[in-house]
């Protein structure tokens, strides 16, 4: 394969864009790369190659990346817990 995207694949943005609010687009760009990741760690811990404890850690640490992420572009205020 010589296809530098091979592995990480990003995908057009499909939802409206509205000049307004541009970090719609950056978010979207955090949101792939939060599901490609959670996908390779599933894979690993499916084929016994990361225990489910580090698993689990390391989707944890992500996904508060993820809702950094959100707060620091303005789509969610610090007190929403979802």
């Amino acid at each position: 394969m010589t296809n530098p995207n091979f592995l990480t694949v990003k995908h057009p943005y499909h939802g409206r864009l509205d000049p307004n609010h541009p970090e719609a687009l950056l978010f979207d760009a955090n949101l792939q790369e939060f599901a490609q990741k959670v996908g390779y760690i599933s894979c690993l811990e499916t084929s016994g190659k990361l225990p489910p404890d580090i698993a689990f850690q390391e989707v944890e640490e992500l996904w508060e990346k993820l809702k950094d992420a959100s707060q620091s572009l303005g789509l969610e205020s610090p007190d929403d817990h979802h």
